[in-house]
């Protein structure tokens, strides 16, 4: 059995397809209960009960919703480019989707352990602002339109500052890939021995940068109501609305994961001599979540003038100043292995 899995094209093909099967389907699963949990954050915040009907305690109204999206009508504008219009939504999905491959959740727990990983999903993360380009220009429409470039400029904007802070840890690490950064920062000091305390200023920049690369409120500026009508998405109805809005959820669920990979450790324990494991990991993606989620109950929405300003006269200086920095720390070994962890290697 194990041959016809390692010498076989068809078991490696077999085994491939479930590798992507145990990470897609637990995601999706996932996605929707978290989906509940930002209206519950929301509506706790706001003195609401917020779903509360579908299921105990509301627990299935995430699912009432997606099977509310797939028997609705498709709904196509007159003289959309039909093929484009549909292209959009699958490819923002299945860009978002495909760059969980190289995630890791636990030492060897990983579809694609490849030593550019971090590589591999910034150039997959930036290939999903061509769903939102395309899904606004194959409207037909100047309300979409105008709401993708917006995202396009915002998305674009915001990748800048994300690749140089990426780049600050990477060169602490000495390498791309994602499993070498965590095992770095076990150093047997527990949350001390994180990233988040070398790289402390850049843990906030980063957050907030993966709200604005996602979309999220405050920075939801393709999607502002007041002034797009719903931006790229307006005139997408059923399941390819679905799409685009479960790409940006499963985006959104990425810069979590990259966050507790980077800054917090992934799978490590928080306190030295407790064991560590892919719980610590989903415990670290959730708390990001919930900050995603606080984040957009209680920030007023940015004007698109200070989005722009803040992405290229504050965070793209201060990350690049912090790159100088870093290298310098790392270079000299400034306070030991504190920024060179690549020093004991």
């Amino acid at each position: 059995m194990y041959q016809f899995f390692t010498d076989n094209a068809f078991g490696i093909v077999l085994l491939t397809i479930g590798q992507c099967l145990l990470i897609l389907v637990p995601l999706l699963v996932a996605l929707a209960f978290l989906l509940y949990a930002d209206r519950k954050v929301w509506a706790a915040v706001q003195l609401r009960r917020g779903p509360n009907v579908v299921g105990t305690f509301g627990l299935l109204q995430s699912f009432a919703d997606f099977l509310k999206y797939i028997v609705k009508e498709v709904v196509v504008p007159a003289g959309a480019d039909r093929f484009v219009f549909f292209l959009a939504p699958v490819l923002s999905f299945t860009l978002a989707v495909i760059a969980w491959a190289a995630i890791p959740f636990d030492e060897g727990w990983v579809l694609a352990d490849i030593n550019v990983a971090i590589l591999y999903i910034f150039a997959v993360s930036s290939l999903e602002v061509y769903g939102v380009i395309m899904g606004g220009w194959a409207s037909n429409s100047k309300y979409p339109f105008l709401g993708s470039l917006r995202s396009a400029a915002q998305m674009i904007s915001y990748e800048v500052s994300i690749g140089l802070i990426i780049v600050g840890v990477i060169i602490s690490t000495g390498s791309l890939n994602l499993t070498h950064i965590v095992l770095a920062q076990d150093t047997g000091w527990g949350i001390l021995g994180w990233y988040w305390l070398p790289h402390f200023p850049m843990l906030f920049l980063f957050f907030i940068s993966a709200l604005a690369e996602t979309n999220r409120p405050p920075f939801d500026l393709p999607e502002a109501e007041s002034e797009l009508v719903a931006g790229y998405q307006v005139e997408y109805s059923s399941t390819p609305f679905l799409l685009f809005m479960i790409g940006e959820y499963v985006a959104m669920v990425l810069m979590c994961a990259l966050v507790s990979l980077l800054f917090l450790g992934g799978w490590l324990s928080p306190i030295p001599g407790l064991p560590d494991g892919i719980l610590w990991m989903v415990l670290k993606i959730l708390f990001c979540f919930f900050i995603f989620a606080m984040v957009k109950a209680i920030v007023p929405r940015f004007r698109y003038d200070q989005l722009m300003r803040l992405g290229w006269k504050v965070f793209l200086p201060m990350s690049l100043a912090w790159v100088v920095l870093v290298a310098f720390l790392a270079k000299f070994e400034v306070l030991g292995s504190f920024w060179a962890r690549w020093a004991g290697a």
